[in-house]
Parts: C-alpha cells; structure tokens; sequence
C-alpha cells in the first residue's frame, strides 16, 4: 500500500495575495467536511483541471451551462407561479361564465342588432 501513495511538500508565500488567500482557506476549512489538506487539495486541483481542460476543449461550454441553468431557473418560478395562479384564474373564470347569460340571435327582435362591446382595447392590433 506504501507504494501508491506519493509525497509532495507545498510552500506559500504569505506576501503573495494568491498563496496568502489559499492558505487562509486552508486555515478556516470546515474539518468535518474536508478531512486533510489532502483532500481539499486534491479536489480543488480536480475541479480546477476538469473545468481547464474541458474549456480547452470547448470555450463556450461553461457560457452554455450558465445559460441553460439560468432557462431552467425562469421555467421553475414560471411553473411556480402558474401552480399557485392558475387555479385561482380558473375559479374565477368559470365562476363568471356561469353567471353571464348568453344572449342568442333568436331572442333579439329581428331589427336589433346585439351592441359590440365598448371596453375592448383595439390598440393590441397595431397601425
């Protein structure tokens, strides 16, 4: 087992506000969660490379998935919002429908012609 396991030795320079940063990060790490300096820094150098080389790969992958998590963000509140709305429109809708009293041709006298409505905002159509 001693043979697959490697040793390295990391120097930071504290005058050096990358380093400096770092190894502040490393100070203040949640130790339940990050068990070594191994293990925080062997995921942040996978991170950093998988994300290096599939950006080499393809510039615009990250752009893309920044967008497509952003699309998905405005179709769950959209769908949210719906979820909580819609219901309500409904009820009202069908609530005024059947109070409303459809009016038929056959019960207007023959020389009245039904009134259009005035409340319609034709401005929608355009010029």
């Amino acid at each position: 087992m001693a043979n697959n396991i490697r040793s390295t030795n990391l120097r930071f320079n504290l005058e050096k506000e990358l380093q400096r940063k770092a190894w502040e990060y490393l100070q203040a790490m949640d130790k339940q969660e990050f068990k070594s300096y191994s293990h925080v820094i062997a995921l942040a150098l996978v991170d950093y490379f998988d994300r290096y080389y599939r950006t080499q790969e393809d510039p615009y992958l990250e752009t893309r998935e920044r967008e497509e998590r952003f699309v998905a963000q405005i179709i769950e509140a959209v769908e949210k919002s719906l979820n909580q709305t819609l219901p309500l429109f409904l009820s009202g809708l069908t609530a005024g429908m059947a109070q409303r009293e459809p009016q038929s041709r056959a019960s207007l006298p023959s020389h009245e012609e039904p009134e259009p409505e005035t409340d319609v905002d034709w401005d929608f159509l355009g010029e």
